[in-house]
């Protein structure tokens, strides 16, 4: 056995110790190139803030390779994410400057020219990919430098006298390249092409160019479709410039062929490549976003530390108050007794659908799991936008396996409050499809929208079998399991017992749920700043991957939810109200509800040019899913902790 121990030691140690050199963990496996070694650049699905409905490439009447379309290896989160990367016929040389011509389209026909109008109108984005870079474009506005990933499929004119559109054929790429000598650095990479570290033995083959910036420079050029169509693919042309005038620009109309073209240039850079996805994180504003998380979290550290210090001296107070009342007499203290030891017999009294109660909680516990593992992950560096997709594959894969977490906690509390394990399979089953099936319901509502659009967002059947495979082989058993030690497990044994009259709640003024709805207002304070960047970087395609300050926030958000649920839960006893269960998860569910009132604000206020009741639809669909994801989430942490505190509130005071 000591022997096991030590071959564990010295493994890890050597494997410490070979990472000391410097190690890179967000990425992809670095690739080097020789001059004259042949790139070929990749497209993705065309992209649109106007309309949120992906569609392929290839839709459009662009080139073609010569040896056919082939789709790349797409893990779960791109599928679902809608992306569809094909290859592409625009091929480069490492280090070597060249024009070179494509291909000149048949001419277009009716429904070509319609569909390029109307993607040119709906300002369309075509992404592309080298080296899994996408392809950088940077736009003056307002005297500022903008950059955007991807290139627009043409330009509408300004010019209100003229109805025809341009179609963008002409792209100029700016390829940055490092020379690398193998230096030495370790590079461990986790992106699509796998792990892989370069080691001492591979520094020579490692040595050439490495890829650190892919530019594009898009424009329209209207070439004479007669000369350019006896050119082959690939053949060399002269450098052109991009024209200004609009006589000059390749139009969108029946009966026109398309000339495409292209020139790349690569630029040596100091850039390394480690460092080459700088350039797409930097976020704007990045200045407000940290001084308001900073200002929004110092706020809320003050309302907690005020609650949570007015909260201890009240309960206290009460404690000791009580405790001296049981040494005097028993008639004076029958008489001054009042708040929320009045309802001793009452306050364990099983809840209104404790089944959904349970359920709900076996679902909060998987999804704040899976939400806490993943943000830590990505703030360690695992997830990175090198990546595509692992984010939202980690996500799944996690929620799978979490679902053991969910049986156990839903179980146990099942077995608490009515004193047995009986039911517990039904009510695993009922943990293991609730969630996914609200899910699955509106995933199904908003494909049939996206199947009919012919978006490349809708979920393919096949992923749909994939997917419950995953769910039922996966996901149920470990729920399953999970309920069966959640039977196996200690019952929580209540301090008192339960009368068997109900007593009488005193009429109110105003009502509860009010005051419930109301405390939700508090957590959403500390997250709506970090939802606008989140719904951002979802909704106007920006990446975002200030992942630290997502743990942080979502740490308060637990913390703040934990305290509003527990002094509402005490407010509500003190008034001899008992019926507390559902309102301590609603306290700090309700968050959700501000959640999704805000995504609603965010549509009609930041997103103000989607257009199409279809992209409406998917928007708040989303929304929805995300906004039931929240409050099962936080009304779960809001329950567990008013249950503890009601169980230890009553078991630290004596009961006659």
């Amino acid at each position: 056995m000591q022997s096991i121990y030590k071959w564990i030691f010295l493994f890890g140690f050597l494997l410490f110790f070979h990472g000391c050199c410097g190690f890179y963990l967000p990425g992809s496996y670095m690739r080097t190139y020789s001059t004259s070694d042949e790139i070929y650049a990749k497209v993705n699905s065309l992209t649109s803030i106007e309309t949120e409905l992906p569609f392929s490439y290839y839709s459009l009447p662009y080139c073609r390779p010569q040896d056919g379309i082939k789709k790349s290896a797409e893990n779960l989160g791109e599928l679902l994410m809608g992306d569809q990367i094909d290859n592409s016929p625009y091929r480069f040389h490492m280090n070597m400057n060249e024009s070179v011509y494509l291909c000149t389209t048949k001419g277009l026909n009716e429904n070509e020219v319609k569909l390029l109008n109307q993607r040119t109108r709906d300002l369309y984005q075509v992404n592309m990919i080298l080296d899994n870079l996408p392809a950088m474009r940077y736009v003056n506005q307002n005297g500022a430098t903008v950059q955007w990933t991807g290139f627009p499929v043409g330009y509408a004119p300004t010019d209100k006298n003229r109805n025809e559109d341009y179609i963008i054929n002409h792209l100029r790429f700016r390829v940055l390249i490092h020379e690398y000598e193998g230096s030495g650095v370790e590079i461990i990479g986790t992106g699509e092409e796998g792990m892989g570290v370069i080691s001492e033995a591979d520094k020579k083959k490692a040595s050439g160019f490495e890829i650190v910036g892919f530019e594009v420079y898009p424009c329209s050029i209207k070439y004479d479709p007669d000369k350019m169509s006896k050119l082959k693919m690939y053949d060399r042309i002269d450098p052109v410039n991009c024209p200004s005038e609009l006589n000059k620009l390749q139009v969108i109309r029946e009966q026109e062929r398309v000339t495409f073209t292209y020139e790349v240039e690569f630029v040596k850079s100091q850039i390394r490549w480690p460092s080459r996805w700088d350039a797409y994180l930097k976020m704007e504003g990045a200045r407000v976003h940290w001084f308001s998380i900073l200002n929004s979290l110092m706020v809320i550290f003050f309302l907690a530390g005020i609650v949570f210090v007015i909260f201890l001296r009240t309960v206290r107070r009460d404690l000791t108050r009580y405790e001296e009342l049981d040494k005097e007499a028993q008639a004076q203290m029958n008489e001054e007794l009042s708040g929320w030891k009045l309802v001793v017999g009452d306050v364990f009294r099983e809840p209104e659908c404790s089944k959904l109660l349970c359920v709900m909680i076996g679902d909060g516990v998987q999804i704040l799991g899976m939400a806490a593992v993943t943000i830590v992950f990505a703030a360690l560096g695992f997830m990175s936008p090198a990546s595509r997709g692992m984010l939202l594959t980690g996500m799944i894969i996690l929620y799978l396996f979490l679902g053991i977490a969910a049986g156990y906690a839903g179980v146990r509390m099942w077995r608490t409050i009515k004193g047995t394990s009986e039911g517990w399979r039904s009510l695993s089953w009922s943990i293991a499809c609730f969630f996914p099936g609200i899910v699955f319901i509106i995933l199904s509502a908003l494909n049939f929208l996206l199947w009919g659009s012919k978006s490349t967002g809708a979920i393919p059947i096949s992923l749909y079998f994939i997917l419950f495979s995953l769910w039922f082989c996966i996901s149920v058993p470990l729920t399953l399991l999970g309920g069966f030690l959640g039977t196996r497990s200690e019952a929580i044994q209540y301090p008192v017992r339960t009368n068997q009259i109900p007593r009488e709640i005193p009429a109110r003024k105003y009502p509860s749920w009010l005051l419930v709805l109301g405390a939700g207002t508090l957590p959403f304070g500390t997250l709506f700043i970090e939802l606008f960047f989140i719904l951002s970087s979802i909704w106007l395609g920006r990446f975002y991957y200030v992942f630290g300050f997502l743990l942080i926030v979502l740490s308060m958000l637990i913390v703040v939810c934990a305290e509003v649920s527990l002094v509402l839960t005490y407010m509500h006893l003190c008034v001899e109200d008992w019926r507390w269960w559902w309102k301590a998860f609603y306290a700090s569910g309700s968050v959700a509800l501000y959640v999704f009132l805000y995504s609603i604000n965010y549509l009609v206020f930041d997103l103000k040019s989607l257009s199409g009741p279809v992209s409406a639809i998917v928007y708040l669909g989303y929304s929805l899913i995300i906004a039931v994801a929240i409050m099962l989430s936080t009304g779960t942490v809001g329950f567990l902790t008013s249950f503890y505190f009601v169980h230890y509130l009553f078991s630290s005071v004596k009961i006659d």
